[in-house]
């Protein structure tokens, strides 16, 4: 059954407005038309996309990765763009102005950046092409042999993807656009990571490991893995072996030798960019660095404390117990994830307390692909689809088990489960909005602000019960702060990868190779690690202002419903809606 996505908005709207001023239903009849048509032009521009959604349209079609499909994606936000500044808003309601402005914001974000030379940077040092194609299928249905035949027809269309992407990054290297020699160490051991000999070990053959669709017969199952066993050997494999081959003779040769974008044409302007858009907020890169200062000191004196209650004189003499003492670290891969698995369950049982309404979604469990564990983070969070039954997973890095620590196992989870980013983003799946909010508005000072707020949350669950619990919450809460500091001494002061590595280790207690990993990430990605402590900031300034003005009638997870209530929105939007319900309280 093919899934209709165009034109239910205005049925919606057209119920609505019946009793509506002319004014007020044309101009709601106006942006309901641009928002249909905008949330159709980008599931056709990403096909891979709208099937997670479940919309067959496109189901046998794999994104074009080209600047000149890049140019004219441009061209058409600027198109959309156009006829929504054209709308007027004074008769809109505060729905529809959130929305607009919404749209708007995206719109201008997106034509924006691709006035930047950065926009033939097509990988970072954690991911990139393959890794991503790699992954398709975790976000796909496989309900019936039609599924399985469309994965097989979009594996087909790999060697043009790997092609179409190593032009792009050719014209990043002659404009000097390489991601810097600091950040991509090993980089080509997650392509080399993928190619195998057995074709049924692929990670691109793992839709065929599952379990089958019982309406899918074994014969022709058979044939549909024989199709994508011949699809990794034939097409998936040589583009793969092409793509590293390419990287090690003509991209690390040119790798860029400062770690900073204002090291690059149009650099400086280009991270003040970066800066409003992970932020969504005014503040300049010197005004973030300053911010992260003060965290930075008074996270610090909060370390103190701890390590003097755990029975140590000094912080750092308990940090290094903490980063050596062999009790903390687990021996096997199965160890640390069954260590998880039970701190998870733990919250699931905390959160009827802090939340009214909890996501029908469920999350489960998995460890990062090899290939690019060890150079990655300790954990990420993939979203799934209620719309095609795919769960949520928080990824665990199983690998350098002596790097993993068990007192980081709860704020890693709270931040990356429940009530973190599954919660928060399942949530937003359920919401009554707009598709283009539901599925396409990210605005990552809003989740990953939320992420580390969520942290935070773990104190009022009891979740940090031993002084080195507290002391891994602690320091992941000045691994944000510092990178408020890291991130624009990067970018914006001329800081060296050392610099960056010396002021983590001294002020967090992540292990060595955490940091490592983490300042390649915010080299090889300007400014979105900025987001996660300056969202996180202003939701506890909200709640700060809650509880004062409410006093003893503040209720804990009305607000939390209220904060999650609209989706991912820009800080200024959040505020808005804080403050409404504020005084829709008295």
């Amino acid at each position: 059954m093919r899934k209709q996505f165009l034109g239910l908005g205005t049925v919606v709207v057209a119920a609505a407005l019946a009793g509506a001023s002319p004014a007020a239903a044309r101009q709601a009849e106006d942006l309901q038309n641009v928002i249909d048509d905008y949330w159709a032009y980008v599931l056709k521009e990403s096909p891979v996309f709208a099937s997670s959604l479940g919309i067959d349209d496109y189901a046998d079609k794999v994104a074009s990765a080209t600047l000149e499909s890049a140019a004219r994606q441009a061209e058409a936000n600027a198109a959309f763009l156009a006829r929504v500044k054209a709308i007027p808003t004074d008769s809109l309601d505060a729905n529809d102005r959130v929305n607009y402005g919404i749209l708007r914001r995206s719109l201008e974000e997106a034509v924006e950046a691709d006035t930047y030379g950065q926009r033939a940077i097509n990988f970072t040092n954690r991911s990139g092409w393959h890794s991503g194609f790699a992954s398709m299928a975790n976000n796909l249905p496989f309900r019936n042999a039609a599924d399985y035949e469309s994965y097989v027809t979009r594996l087909k269309q790999y060697d043009r993807v790997n092609a179409e992407s190593i032009a792009v990054a050719n014209t990043a290297i002659k404009g000097g656009y390489t991601l810097p020699c600091d950040a991509i160490d090993g980089y080509e051991s997650s392509i080399s990571g993928l190619i195998v000999d057995d074709p049924a070990k692929s990670r691109f053959y793992e839709p065929f490991t599952r379990a089958k669709p019982s309406i899918v017969s074994q014969a022709e199952f058979d044939v549909l893995a024989a199709k994508a066993a011949q699809t990794i050997t034939s097409v998936i494999n040589p583009a793969l072996q092409q793509h590293y081959d390419w990287y090690m003779r003509d991209y690390k040769p040119n790798c860029a030798v400062q770690p900073g974008v204002s090291a690059q044409p149009g650099g400086d302007k280009y991270y003040d960019f970066r800066v409003r858009q992970m932020t969504t907020t005014k503040l300049s890169a010197d005004d973030i660095h300053n911010i992260g200062l003060s965290e930075v000191a008074r996270i610090r004196a909060d370390m103190v404390k701890v390590a003097k209650k755990a029975g140590f004189d000094t912080r750092e003499a308990f940090i290094a117990d903490l980063r050596t003492n062999p009790k903390y670290y687990a021996k096997t891969p199965e160890e640390l994830m069954e260590k998880v698995a039970r701190v998870t369950k733990i919250i699931d049982g905390k959160m009827p307390s802090l939340f009214g309404k909890l996501a029908r979604l469920p999350y489960g469990l998995k460890e990062i692909p090899a290939e690019i564990a060890e150079g990655t983070t300790t954990a990420y969070y993939n979203p799934g689809s209620p719309d095609v039954g795919i769960a949520g997973f928080y990824y665990v890095n199983t690998s350098k088990l002596d790097q993993r620590p068990f007192w980081e196992v709860p704020a890693l989870s709270v931040h990356e489960g429940v009530p973190g980013h599954h919660h928060q983003i399942a949530l937003q799946q359920e919401l009554d909005m707009p598709d283009f909010r539901k599925h396409g508005a990210f605005f990552t000072a809003f989740v990953e602000g939320w992420g580390l707020y969520s942290e935070r949350l773990g104190i009022e669950m009891g979740l940090y019960d031993t002084p080195a619990n507290d002391m891994g919450r602690l320091s992941y809460e000045m691994w944000r702060a510092c990178r408020l500091v890291v991130d624009t001494g990067i970018h914006s002061k001329g800081w060296s990868k050392k610099q960056a590595i010396d002021y983590m280790l001294d002020n967090t207690a992540l292990t060595e190779a955490n940091v490592e990993a983490e300042v390649n990430r915010y080299i090889s990605w300007p400014g979105q690690a900025l987001a996660y402590k300056i969202g996180e900031l202003k939701i506890r300034e909200l709640r700060k202002l809650s509880e004062e003005r409410l006093g003893d009638a503040f209720d804990i997870r009305e607000f939390h419903d209220t904060v999650l209530g609209q989706g991912a929105v820009p800080l200024d939007v959040l505020e808005t809606q804080v403050m409404a319900w504020l005084d829709s309280k008295g």
